[in-house]
């Protein structure tokens, strides 16, 4: 299938591109090319193969699901820049009076 000027004018409307004459021949060339890369492949004899989704072969790796320990509340607040023994203490971030 070949491609015109007049087919990528019209494409060019459609999407509300405004194109100068050099870029709808450009265009036209490099859409040519792929149409005809598309049309190569269309003839390829492809009987017996398998379709896939990915040309490599693809597998999960995933670990198991095992619950282990988390961090105590003093080892996640041992390096805190301040904190009360309990929680994390940060600057307030909101001025006083202001509502949210």
């Amino acid at each position: 299938m070949a491609i015109t000027e007049s087919d990528v004018r019209h494409v060019a409307l459609l999407a509300r591109l405004a194109l100068s004459d050099e870029q709808v021949s450009t265009l036209t060339a490099e859409l040519g090319a792929v149409l005809g890369h598309i049309d190569e492949l269309q003839r390829l004899d492809l009987e017996g193969v398998q379709p896939t989704a990915h040309p490599l072969a693809m597998t999960n790796n995933t670990r198991a699901d095992v619950v282990v320990p988390g961090l105590t509340r003093e080892m996640a607040l041992k390096n805190a820049p301040a904190s009360d023994g309990r929680a994390f203490l940060i600057p307030a971030i909101t001025g006083a009076g202001e509502e949210s």
